[in-house]
Parts: C-alpha cells; sequence; structure tokens
C-alpha cells in the first residue's frame, strides 16, 4: 500500500570533510503536491535533492522516497523519478529530436509508443519549432523547458528539481511554473529547490534550509502567519536615516530597506511595536509614516534563519 507521502526522511544528514551540508533533516512531501525548497546558496537544498535521488550516500539517517528505502535500494527508484539540475545537462551538439529520443533510449520507453510521446511533449512545451535546432543554439527559456521535456519524458512519479529557473528571464519562469501546476494537478510529486520568494509561494508546502538545518516548514500562508514577529512598515523620503535610528534599538530584531520603505521586524513578545519604531523616529526627528503591516515569506526568512546565522557566527 502507498504511504501518503513520496518522501519521507528522518535524520537525514551530509558530512564534507569539517562541513556538515545537512544537519538531522526531517522531511514529509506530500504526494500529488509542489514542495518547496528555500534558501540562500549553501543551505543544503542540492545535497538534499542528490541524497533522495540516490546520488549521494547519507552519512546518516534514511529515507523512503516512493516507499523505497534509500541509500539501499536507489536502483529501484531511478525509473521511477525525474531529475532536472540547475545548470543544463542535455548535450548541445545535438538537436531538440534526438534528446529527447536519446532520453526515451535510456529509459528503455516502450518503442512503440516513442514517437507519439516525443511528439506530445515537443508540442506541450512549444518546441516542435525547435525540433532540428542544436540545443546548444537555444535561448535559456528554450533550454530549459527541453530539460523538462526529458525530465517528465518517461512520465515519473516525483520530479526532483534542483533551483530549474535560476538562469531564466521572468516570463520563461512564470511559464515554466504554469507547466509545473499542470503536472502536480496530474498527480506528479514534485520537489523544487528555489532562492526565489516569489517562487516559494507558489508552493503547496516548503521548507526553509539555512546552513543545512530546516528552520521552518508548513504552508506559505501559515509561515507568514506565524512569524512569532510584529512587522512594521516604515515609509520615508530619507529611509536610511530611518534605518539607523532603529538598527540598534534592543527591541528591533531586522531591519531590511526596500525602496523608500523600511521592512522593521520586532518580537511578539514586546508589546505595542508602534510606539517603539514611533519613539525612535521621533527622537531622531523623523516624521515617517508607520503602519502594522501582514508578513512576507521574506520576513519569515529573516525570523527563522537569525538563530542559525548567530549559531554560524
Amino acid at each position: 500500500m502507498n504511504s501518503e507521502f513520496a518522501i519521507e526522511a528522518r535524520g537525514l544528514s551530509k558530512v564534507f570533510g569539517d562541513l556538515k551540508a545537512v544537519d538531522d533533516l526531517d522531511l514529509s512531501v506530500p504526494r500529488g503536491q509542489i514542495y518547496g525548497f528555500l534558501g540562500p546558496n549553501g543551505s543544503g537544498k542540492s545535497t538534499t535533492i542528490r541524497m533522495l535521488c540516490g546520488l549521494l550516500t547519507p552519512t546518516e539517517g534514511s529515507a523512503k522516497v516512493l516507499d523505497v528505502e534509500i541509500p539501499g535500494h536507489a536502483r529501484e527508484l531511478r525509473p521511477r523519478i525525474g531529475y532536472m539540475t540547475q545548470k543544463f545537462s542535455l548535450f548541445g551538439d545535438m538537436t531538440v529530436l534526438e534528446n529527447l529520443q536519446f532520453i526515451a533510449e535510456i529509459y528503455s520507453f516502450p518503442k512503440a509508443d516513442r514517437k507519439a510521446r516525443i511528439e506530445e511533449l515537443l508540442n506541450k512545451y512549444d518546441l516542435a519549432g525547435q525540433r532540428r535546432q542544436m540545443a546548444d543554439t537555444m535561448s535559456g527559456g528554450q533550454r530549459q523547458r527541453l530539460a523538462l521535456a526529458c525530465a517528465v519524458l518517461h512520465r515519473p512519479e516525483l520530479l526532483l528539481l534542483d533551483e530549474p529557473t535560476s538562469a531564466v528571464d521572468p516570463q520563461s519562469r512564470r511559464d515554466f511554473w504554469a507547466n509545473l501546476f499542470r503536472l502536480a494537478e496530474d498527480g506528479t510529486t514534485i520537489l523544487v529547490s528555489t532562492h526565489y520568494m516569489d517562487e516559494a509561494e507558489r508552493c503547496h508546502r516548503l521548507a526553509i534550509l539555512d546552513h543545512g538545518v530546516k528552520v521552518a516548514d508548513g504552508t506559505p500562508q501559515d509561515l507568514q502567519q506565524n512569524t512569532g514577529m510584529h512587522v512594521v512598515e516604515v515609509t520615508d523620503d530619507d529611509p536610511y536615516t530611518a534605518q539607523e535610528a532603529l538598527h540598534d534599538l534592543p527591541e528591533v530584531a531586522s531591519v531590511t530597506q526596500l525602496g523608500i520603505r523600511l521592512r522593521v521586524l520586532i518580537p511578539e513578545s514586546f508589546d505595542a511595536p508602534l510606539d517603539i519604531v514611533q519613539g525612535a523616529l521621533s527622537r531622531a526627528r523623523i516624521n515617517a509614516h508607520i503602519a502594522i503591516a501582514p508578513a512576507t515569506l521574506e520576513d519569515v526568512f529573516v525570523a527563522v534563519t537569525m538563530g542559525c546565522e548567530e549559531r554560524h557566527a
């Protein structure tokens, strides 16, 4: 009987010499959902994905991926998953069609169905006009669509995507995510790593990783409603001076500038956050507009990673 989770990891860790790239990670990814890994470079996202698809052996811990034990039975898992890396990894000196034909051969896709499946993918991912084009002459967005078509050619149950949109324009990113939602609606489970906040907001659930540690896990909405922080937005024509007035307040956890606006995080253990901010600005003779604001995912990220940064300072 299939578990309700496509991925279940317990105590997953990976050590490279003196570096603990992934530290005691627990993970539960529901089937048929898009689950995001949000974090900066070096946070352990890529290492985790490589362990889950059997490319790396964990130093400690274990995982079940599609009810298959990892790392012990990774060979059984490979025909059932698709994997797309950040760097374009197909053959630049082959055409779009030749790349798809090669991947079909690698996965032993039934020959009787191969031609129809490739035509379906060429049309679905808007590549029919590029079928004879060499892959290394394509734009970033076109190569991204080709890589996704190759990753799903064999109809995997689970798709692992390692920062797949880092080198493409915003329109290509939007189109790519539209394709991911269609795949999820058809039952494919998708684990995608990203450092873009707007992409993380699109996930059904996400984990935030920092220095190899999972520091938050939940739906984007739940995470935004449970930051443990008051968020005060300050608008002033001279935000730099306002930031100086607020930065060293003992009640202020973080101040981030966005144009002429400041996002000020104050722990919920402090009452009257507006009075705290207004008092500091008044002492500096700054007449700014202030208001309580709903938390964004960036606010969540700042709030949950502050402890990690202090431990690794």
